[in-house]
């Protein structure tokens, strides 16, 4: 188990209203300290480049690790057997090997999931009637998705909120009574789940010539994109679609962006505009990245975005992504997976430290 004052201090971080940057780095050093001294991959790579608890003084001179590396080694402080739960990333084929975060406790995953989705997805409002676009926790035991949805119910949903995908697939019955029922009561339902759920979901609404038009305060919260197991949507064709076949402006249409190797998530405020603006809560910073250097990229020149989550207190704070993105005002830009020489770079990166952690 990690240091019970370490979680502490973590939490009442959290907690904070108004941390200051000074604040921030003090954390993410302790944090860097306590990851380096007990994760040895990650100390060796550190130390490989250079970086070591005298040379790294800012939560910016904190490695970033290529989130592939979380499929080949145990990233963690504690003995995997150990772990309160571990999260596994989604295969798309039995043979994929799965990348693994394994969380000493949940509670400090749980803090930042409520705080966050409370402030960002619910916006001051309270309980909602929800259904889930997604297999429950029993289904999908190692999936952080699941678990996230499972907390965004039990914390933010009313007791009627529900499931909507069984091992059978999507109960169309039950999704048209309910959504039949908030129409003709007028009260606010959200639907929430994978992307690629709710393109089965317009194709079969689509099919049965249905479309409805939600009472004010309904919501949609997408995530995880299409990754094959829909057909492919733009973005704009997407939200357009939603809002038309829902009745639910693009406003209201929130997607979240965040992946098993982060314990925090970001959210957009809506997809009236697209691309659309992503930013997260206080405990996590972002910076675009050239993969291989590390480098900070000056604002407004596309690289691979690199995410500081204090949250990710057992396994390491600082991630490689492989998506590309460009810092704006507010957060920034999600403009896809890397591809070419920026995927390149990443799989360079991987190389760099797995070559490292194994010295």
């Amino acid at each position: 188990m990690a240091p019970p004052a370490l979680i502490a201090d973590l939490l009442a971080f959290l907690a904070d209203t108004h941390p200051s940057d000074e604040a921030f780095d003090r954390q993410a050093l302790a944090l860097f300290a306590h990851q380096f001294q007990h994760n040895l991959p990650f100390q060796r790579f550190c130390q490989q480049r250079g970086k070591t608890l005298r040379t790294v003084k800012s939560w910016r001179d904190i490695p970033a690790v290529p989130i592939s590396a979380f499929k080949a080694l145990t990233l963690s402080c504690i003995p995997a057997s150990e772990a309160e739960r571990t999260f596994m990333t989604s295969g798309t084929t039995q043979a994929e090997v799965k990348g693994k975060h394994h969380h000493p406790t949940l509670a400090v995953y749980d803090a930042s999931m409520i705080r966050n989705f409370r402030e960002r997805f619910m916006a001051g409002s309270g309980r909602i009637r929800m259904g889930m676009l997604f297999p429950d926790e029993t289904l999908l035991p190692n999936s952080s998705l699941a678990h996230y949805l499972a907390l965004a119910l039990r914390e933010f949903g009313t007791e009627a909120s529900h499931y909507l995908l069984t091992q059978q697939g999507l109960d169309t019955v039950r999704l048209i009574a309910e959504l039949e029922r908030a129409q003709q009561t007028g009260e606010p339902y959200a639907l929430l789940g994978a992307s690629y759920s709710f393109v089965h979901l317009l194709d079969e609404l689509q099919r049965l010539g249905r479309t409805f038009a939600l009472p004010a305060g309904s919501r949609v919260l997408d995530t995880g994109g299409f990754k094959g197991q829909s057909r492919e949507l733009s973005m704009q064709d997407f939200y357009a679609q939603l809002s038309a076949t829902l009745g639910i402006p693009t406003r209201q249409c929130i997607n979240m962006y965040g992946m098993t190797e982060l314990s925090t998530q970001f959210y957009d405020d809506g997809n009236a505009t697209l691309p659309s603006v992503k930013s997260g809560p206080h405990w996590i910073r972002s910076r675009v990245v050239e993969p291989l250097s590390g480098e900070e990229l000056p604002r407004g020149q596309q690289g691979i975005l690199a995410h500081c989550d204090l949250a990710n207190f057992n396994s390491v704070t600082t991630i490689l992504t492989e998506d590309v993105g460009v810092a704006v005002d507010g957060g920034f830009l999600l403009l896809g997976r890397a591809q070419g020489s920026a995927a390149k770079g990443c799989s360079l990166a991987v190389e760099e430290f797995l070559q490292a952690a194994a010295a």
